[in-house]
């Protein structure tokens, strides 16, 4: 690095070798005429030096392109340096030395001879262009001096040597490169000027880069003196200030506001708030300033700063955006869900990618109780290094919970959005909205329309929250919410968010989370890790299907936590406990089985379909029976039957009466008959249009006198014309098949594509046949074809016909 110049005005009558050592200065020019120290520190720089030394003691000094670069080639050097004479060297320390050069003239380098250990090249002397000292020259050489002035004027600090040489040295050529060490800031200036052979031509580019360096010097004078100015006002203040607080003590007055408001403003000034809320806080703090603390309102003013200086307006923490890391976070904490850790893969890839903060999605996990959505909200703000918020809102009817209270209010507070965020002290934390689906509404407005807001990506960057009154960025929080079902959910806040489907567990699903999560984490809740009891896979299916018919775990785990606690009571009693807890041991801790698992008929019975039904809590089979005997005409509907459901056994009886001749039943049967439809489990509200395929079977059987067979389970829409339409809710009930022990399963056809979210263990054993009418249904459900059996109908009459006619 150069340090500061010496001027020295003199002829050079030095003879300059062709061939020189090299010295690189990375954030310098050497100029003729002008003596620089420079300390050396680079191995190559410092071999330059010392050879140069032994030999003719003069170098090359050439300024590189890059100021960073530490390890140069030859590219990375200017064409023009400077030949100068070494005038000192003294060795600093090993690594490093300090010399003095004198430039004695320009010189161009035509080729390198040696890089190594040193550079070394080949030079050619650049003589100055002859001139004559004419106006324009003159001219150019007063409008610098000026400039030099202005820069003196403007207080820029220049050593007394420079002002000295300045108003003594005559020559326009020496001026130029004077000044233009002195005055210009960048290499890159400096280089210009260097290079530049044409006197005319050098003081007219340095005329336009002084006016460039003062234009800078003046806009930073200028903000110095605002700054002096804002100084000045601010200590003004403070010994006003000062005075005010000497005349509240004269008075024996508190002083505890004074300290008050000098401690918010240095909590505002520290704190980096939007512009309009600094303004805002700025304007409260200032009629807090002249309020008496007995005024009923200053507390109101007080709880408010509190608020806003609390609120992370730009504080947030940093994303781990490792997707190995991620991924090994989820698949630590929960198992499966692969649909659920493959977005959160994919955001933080895009993360990755972008290098910079993108819109957060907006998921919702729509699921049974117990499948893990709340812990997976946990496990996701994990997996990205974020700080976790939860707020249940299940039940909320108040609009104000969401976007607060005006402060207008007695007690008024923010909403609880930015109250979560107060808490965590981050701006971009994963913040979870349980229960989305129990949002309620009443006279006091509707939460889920306030919603809208905050679950829009386009919007929640300028959320306004009532008791704020100033907009708050949510853009960069991750919501995720979660459902039971999306039916109550309101549409526009539903089509705001991304749906992903939760299902429940099967069987084997529930062993595994067993084995893997809930056994190890109730061994040591309950005290009992030490003993590492295990549970045989046995006992724990037969926890899962008799003690906690539910589609998630939940039960389970509480269940497992029940025998812990039993089998810590037997270590401190008996010291006797199993290793292993079998199906045996469950029965024995827990009692008789508390849920009695979905049967299907012992044996194939007329109207009697086994249906597969979807609940809040998985699936489950249900039993349609239907009769007829002598009446009038009527449909009796029991077993707790909704709109739907029973619009669907209208729609079946209507698609029966039409195709009644097909299936070989009498029209007077529907005229003199009354049809009931039942469905078992009366006590429990059924409804949905996927029972239709199963009343229409159990109709026909009833009425044909065929019987359903028993190991067949069926579901599907139908309509008037017995065209079987697509469900929902496949994989829950296809579980709910293989639990009850179903050979075959009667699907709608649009529902085959639907399959590829099915788990291969659900599948396995089940007979899966795809329909897309009645006709296709009865075939596989019924003991015989009813179209069969109708054809020999018709075609014994016509016999019996014929052998009436002969014998008469």
């Amino acid at each position: 690095m150069a340090e500061e110049n010496r001027i020295e005005e003199r002829e050079s009558s030095v003879k300059i070798p062709q061939e020189l050592p090299l010295l690189a200065l990375k954030n310098s020019v050497v100029f003729p005429f002008l003596a620089t120290p420079l300390v050396v520190g680079r191995k190559k720089s410092i071999n330059a030096i010392n050879n140069a030394s032994k030999e003719h003691k003069i170098i090359v000094v050439v300024a590189q392109r890059e100021e960073s670069k530490e390890q140069i080639e030859k590219e990375d050097l200017y064409e023009v340096g400077t030949a100068c004479a070494i005038k000192q060297v003294v060795n600093i320390s090993e690594d490093e030395i300090k010399c003095v050069v004198e430039g004695i003239a320009r010189i161009r380098i035509k080729y390198f001879t040696q890089v190594e250990p040193y550079f070394r090249v080949f030079t050619e002397v650049l003589q100055e262009e002859p001139f004559v000292f004419n106006n324009e020259i003159e001219n150019l050489n007063t409008t610098i001096r000026m400039q030099v002035e202005k820069f003196i004027q403007l207080g820029i600090p220049l050593p007394t040597a420079f002002v000295v040489a300045a108003t003594n040295i005559s020559k326009p050529e020496v001026q130029a490169d004077l000044f233009a060490s002195y005055l210009l800031a960048e290499t890159k200036q400096k280089q210009e000027i260097l290079e530049e052979t044409n006197i005319q031509s050098r003081l007219k580019k340095l005329t336009d880069l002084l006016s460039e360096e003062l234009r800078k010097f003046e806009v930073q004078s200028q903000i110095r003196d605002k700054v002096q100015k804002e100084v000045g006002k601010t200590q003004r203040e403070y010994y006003l200030r000062q005075q005010l607080k000497a005349i509240k003590d004269e008075l024996g007055e508190s002083d505890e506001s004074f300290e008050l408001i000098t401690e918010l403003e240095k909590k505002l000034n520290k704190k980096d708030l939007p512009k309009d809320a600094k303004e805002k806080v700025k304007k409260e703090i200032k009629r807090l300033e002249t309020m008496s603390t007995m005024s009923p309102e200053y507390s109101y003013i007080r709880t408010y700063i509190d608020w806003m200086l609390d609120i992370p307006w730009s504080e947030k923490t940093k994303d781990v955006l490792d997707l190995k890391k991620a991924k090994k976070v989820l698949d630590g904490d929960h198992y499966d869900l692969e649909k659920v850790k493959e977005h959160i893969l994919d955001y933080l890839a895009v993360r990755k990618l972008k290098g910079k903060a993108t819109k957060g999605p907006i998921l919702c996990f729509v699921g049974p109780p117990g499948v893990g959505k709340t812990s997976l909200g946990q496990s996701i703000a994990k997996s990205m290094g974020r700080k976790f918020i939860r707020m249940s809102i299940g039940g909320i009817r108040d609009e104000a919970e969401i976007r607060g209270h005006r402060r207008t209010y007695v007690g008024a507070l923010p909403g609880r959005i930015i109250q979560g965020l107060s808490q965590v002290k981050t701006n971009n934390p994963v913040f979870m909205l349980d229960e989305i689906d129990k949002v309620g509404a009443d006279y006091r407005g509707d939460p889920s329309s306030a919603l809208l807001e905050v679950l829009d990506p386009e919007q929640n960057n300028s959320f306004r929250d009532h008791y704020l009154e100033v907009p708050f960025n949510l853009s960069n929080v991750m919501f995720i919410t979660t459902a039971n079902i999306l039916d109550t959910i309101h549409p526009a806040l539903r089509d705001r968010m991304e749906i992903i489907e939760i299902p429940g567990y099967s069987s084997e699903e529930k062993i595994h989370i067993a084995e893997k999560f809930l056994i190890p984490k109730q061994l040591k809740e309950q005290g009992v890790e030490k003993y590492d009891i295990k549970f045989s896979r046995d006992a724990i299916l037969l926890l899962a299907e008799e003690y906690t018919r539910e589609a998630g775990v939940r039960n389970m785990e509480r269940e497992i936590a029940n025998i812990y606690k039993k089998i810590a009571r037997e270590i401190l009693e008996s010291k006797k406990y199993p290793k292993i807890v079998t199906r045996k041991k469950v029965s024995d801790y827990l009692g008789v089985s508390k849920i009695q698992p979905s049967e299907i008929e012992d044996k194939n019975s007329v109207g009697v379909a086994t249906g597969l039904a979807y609940t809040p809590v998985g699936g489950d089979i249900i039993l349609i029976e239907s009769t007829h005997y002598k009446g009038t005409g009527r449909l009796i509907l029991t077993g707790s039957l909704g709109e739907v459901m029973q619009e669907s056994a209208k729609a079946a009886i209507s698609f029966v009466h039409s195709k009644a001749h097909e299936f070989g039943i009498s029209d007077n049967l529907f005229n003199k008959s009354d049809i009931h439809i039942h469905v078992p489990a009366g006590a429990i509200p059924k409804d949905g249009p996927s029972a239709g395929v199963s009343i229409t079977t159990s109709l026909i059987s009833a009425m044909t006198g065929i019987p359903v067979l028993r190991d067949v389970g069926m579901t599907g829409e139908i309509t008037l014309r017995g065209r079987v339409l697509p469900i929902g809710g496949l994989k829950e009930k296809l579980l709910a098949a293989k639990r009850a022990g179903l050979k075959k399963v009667i699907l709608p056809a649009k529902n085959k594509k639907d399959l590829t979210e099915v788990p291969q263990t659900i599948l396995k054993g089940l007979d899966l046949v795809f329909v897309d009418n009645i006709d296709e249904v009865v075939k596989n459900t019924l003991e015989s074809d009813p179209f069969v059996s109708q054809k020999t109908r018709s075609m014994n009459s016509e016999a019996m016909q014929k052998i009436t006619s002969v014998v008469a």
